[in-house]
């Protein structure tokens, strides 16, 4: 502890969480949660209008789809960890700019060393800016577009390449798979409306500028940051120095230059001497609000917003988060992670809760878990990453 240094307790944290998170009060839209939460994991396809959900009274899919391919308020983009997000729009250029573009250079060289190998061009540089120019032409011509649409006009997308031979975790990846990627993290095309429905993850895509109706503005790096992590501490502090460098995938240098730039504030954290930051004009006390459970899907940004989980994930991490770190759906109740859920053979949503909550909480997640279920409508999902309680839930074996 330092003298004079305010404290923050693990109650507290778990009240600003509630109050920001949209979890003891519901948001007004989903573009408001996105922007408040600095994002909604998208790797997941139905990680979004779940999480939305939660957050949001009588929302439903629709409303998110309106958001995304009609209004087009949000927009999904890779940034942070190279992970897929939903951000809004004026959160998704800082993002870009933050995270996006450094992502650019690694995965650029990455690719033209495995051009190199498979012997494709003489000059792989060259030859891959080729093949790019023609599909963002053949994308331009179409307007909105599948990868498999794209093949059809660019042969060269179809072509394999082969990685990690002798390696455990060896396999193949077509040029096309890997190109789309790399011109959507220079901001030349976005994903846009899924092949299926809700569920799916084959997506269409997009010229940026002609989706966006302008390109990603060119934001200086070091400002996108700081105004990044601007939003994130007022979601999700007070956080250790870990917990942002973890979430945005910063190296510490710019980490603290972030942090710096914000004015962010040391605080004390449990257990002592753990430090934390919030902005300069959070450091006062936050009331607990009022009594809350919630049912949060797989890869929430709640549930990973944190590097350092302890305070409201205690000892279920081995059931809820899968080998590689991705956390399955979720029961809270004041802040704190008590369970997780799945569903049924018949789209029934099932809970399993490991902490004692008292009779009043157990009784609120067994509605909201009815509400849910009502919610789906008959729809059977499976998440992504798929976690040991979620597994034992959705086959009727948890104990």
């Amino acid at each position: 502890m330092v003298a004079g240094r305010r404290r923050i307790p693990d109650g507290e944290r778990r009240a600003r969480l509630g109050r920001r998170h949209h979890l003891a009060a519901p948001g007004p839209d989903v573009v408001t949660v996105a922007r408040d939460l600095v994002g909604l994991h998208s790797s997941d396809p139905i990680a979004v209008p779940l999480a939305a959900a939660a957050r949001v009274a009588g929302l439903v899919p629709a409303d998110v789809e309106r958001a995304l391919y009609d209004d087009r308020t949000l927009v999904r983009l890779h940034g942070m960890r190279r992970t897929l997000w939903v951000q809004a729009r004026d959160v998704a250029a800082e993002v870009h700019a933050a995270s996006g573009r450094a992502l650019v250079g690694p995965e650029r060289r990455r690719l033209e060393g495995l051009v190199a190998e498979q012997e494709l061009a003489d000059d792989p540089g060259a030859w891959l800016d080729a093949v790019g120019a023609r599909t963002l032409a053949a994308l331009e011509g179409r307007g909105e577009a599948s990868a498999t649409e794209l093949r059809a006009d660019v042969p060269d997308l179809a072509r394999t390449l082969a990685f990690g031979e002798g390696k455990a975790w060896a396999g193949t990846v077509s040029i096309g798979t890997r190109l789309l990627f790399l011109l959507a993290i220079e901001g030349h095309i976005v994903r846009t409306r899924p092949l299926g429905t809700w569920v799916s993850s084959q997506y269409r895509y997009a010229p940026a500028a002609a989706w966006l109706g302008a390109p990603f503005p060119s934001l200086d790096p070091a400002e996108a940051r700081a105004a990044l992590a601007r939003r994130w501490l007022g979601a999700f502090a007070p956080a250790s120095l870990a917990d942002l460098r973890w979430w945005m995938g910063w190296t510490v240098p710019q980490s603290r230059a972030a942090l710096a730039a914000c004015g962010a504030v040391e605080v004390d954290l449990d257990p002592a001497p753990a430090t934390g930051f919030v902005l300069p004009d959070d450091v006062d006390p936050v009331d607990p609000p009022p009594p809350w459970v919630a049912l949060l899907p797989a890869m929430d940004p709640t549930a990973m917003g944190w590097k350092e989980r302890d305070w409201y994930l205690g000892p279920l991490g081995p059931e809820l988060f899968d080998r590689n770190g991705n956390v399955g759906p979720t029961v809270w109740s004041d802040g704190r992670i008590v369970g997780g859920w799945g569903q049924g053979a018949g789209g029934e949503v099932v809970v399993g809760v490991r902490a004692d909550v008292g009779s009043e909480a157990t009784a609120a997640i067994e509605a909201e878990a009815a509400r849910r279920g009502e919610w789906f409508g008959g729809t059977r999902t499976i998440p992504r990453f798929r976690t040991p309680l979620e597994k034992a839930l959705a086959t009727g074996t948890a104990p």
